[in-house]
């Protein structure tokens, strides 16, 4: 008896992973076709107004998912107040701060910032952020997730839908063992569902919430210690001790060319001794 009901439980299996394909396949071209069907995006060339304002390419096809992400950096005169300026930017274009931190160092005091923004209020807040100070560097760039979204979403209904079929087999199983491997294989399908469901709300939160990654700091000047006022009897010292180390170095130098003033004494004398025998030769 229980050979029947194993044939009938891999027959199910064999057909849901049959429709399962099918279900894919026809959810990607599906995909497909509306992804050629939509009107390409329009592309305008970014204008800035000012050095300091970010451009920001033309909005795409609203159909499309993208995920836009910045990279800003802002010299700032006054880093207390541009702290300020930051919480007025956020509140207002209704973005929150997903990570923060702040480095003061000997020459550089560095505030740096991950700003979670909906991309529609994206171009809107990078202005802002151009008023700042001075931008040193921007860079900005957009992802097309829309084919993944859409294989992750058929994925998933896909998942969905085998364990509906496994549900519906659990019900009309009659014996304990047959359950049992039922119920193994809907364990297994709500793990990949879960995870799938993951990911798809990854991706959404993506989309939904574009990022930018603010740096803004604030050059540190270093004081300057004044020069210490010495006294005459200080003075005095220094003098006699700079001169004892002339005198030091003087007669060390003198040591250390002994060998050249011992050939100089050798040279001096065998001249003194050729003139010598000279003269004496011409008083001969």
């Amino acid at each position: 008896m229980r050979t029947p009901s194993l044939l009938l439980l891999i027959m199910v299996a064999g057909l849901a992973s049959c429709e399962k394909r099918e279900d894919v396949a026809q959810d990607k071209m599906l995909a497909i076709s509306e992804l050629m069907e939509a009107p390409a995006a329009s592309y305008a060339p970014p204008i800035a107004s000012s050095p300091n304002e970010i451009p920001v390419p033309a909005a795409p096809a609203a159909s499309r998912k993208l995920i836009y992400h910045a990279n800003v950096r802002v010299k700032v005169a006054d880093l207390p107040r541009a702290n300020q300026h930051m919480d007025s930017l956020t509140r207002s274009f209704g973005a929150y701060v997903e990570e923060v931190s702040e480095v003061r160092e000997d020459t550089e005091w560095r505030h740096e910032m991950k700003i979670r923004i909906a991309p529609a209020q994206f171009a809107a807040m990078l202005a802002g952020l151009g008023h700042l100070g001075t931008v040193e560097s921007k860079r900005l760039s957009t992802e097309d997730v829309t084919a993944r979204h859409a294989d992750i979403s058929a994925r998933l209904a896909s998942k969905r839908a085998l364990e509906q079929r496994y549900l519906a087999l659990l019900g009309q199983a009659r014996k304990v063992t047959d359950m049992v491997e039922i119920e193994e294989k809907m364990g297994e399908i709500r793990e990949e569902i879960e995870a799938t469901e993951s990911r798809l709300r990854t991706l959404n939160d993506e989309v939904g919430y574009s990022t930018i990654r603010l740096t803004y700091y604030q050059l540190l000047s270093q004081p300057r210690p004044d020069a210490p006022v010495l006294s005459f009897s200080s003075r005095l010292l220094e003098s006699f001790y700079s001169g004892w180390q002339l005198l030091t170095n003087l007669v060390l130098g003198l040591v250390a060319m002994w060998p050249l003033l011992l050939g100089l004494a050798a040279a001096v004398v065998a001249l003194r001794v050729w003139w010598r025998r000279r003269a004496h030769r011409r008083n001969g």
